[in-house]
């Protein structure tokens, strides 16, 4: 799987996008993600984040994670893609000031923080979600499944 890594806040030290990257990639295998499969996890502050959170989902207020699937479509959509072209999974946008807040309130380490943010993304880009009980049980049992798995356990 090929991933890419933005950090708009420079603040994000080299050993915690290795960390993110061999965990989407533990990920990936247990969920059985091509290998071509591509995807972005970009890392903005709280004021970035609010923008997106009002634009995309009409929240005027900071969020931790917000991630744009590219692989949904609706039942009258036509399926563009073919049979060559790489799995585009989509974006996970993280905050990194919502991730220091939260580590800190929960009492773990950031890089445990953005461990959890970065596989919830990833499950939403997968098609998990949280909008019923059912669902977020079944997602967030997936969630710590992996994480206890790769070692990053609160």
């Amino acid at each position: 799987m090929h991933i890419d890594f933005h950090d708009e806040t420079k603040s994000i030290k080299a050993d915690n996008i290795d960390l993110l990257q061999r965990l989407l990639m533990f990920a990936a295998e247990k969920e059985v993600i091509a290998s071509e499969a591509e995807l972005s996890v970009i890392f903005v502050n709280n004021r970035e984040i609010r923008e997106i959170n009002r634009n995309y989902r009409q929240q005027d207020r900071p969020t931790d994670v917000i991630s744009f699937a590219m692989q949904e479509k609706s039942d009258d959509e036509a399926d563009i893609l073919g049979e060559d072209l790489p799995l585009v999974l989509g974006d996970i946008v993280i905050s990194v000031d919502k991730a220091k807040e939260q580590a800190e309130e929960y009492g773990h380490s950031l890089e445990r923080e953005l461990g959890f943010l970065t596989i919830h993304g990833f499950l939403h880009l997968l098609g998990y979600d949280h909008m019923n009980q059912q669902d977020e049980e079944a997602m967030f049992r997936k969630q710590d499944l992996i994480l206890g798995e790769f070692g990053l356990e609160r």
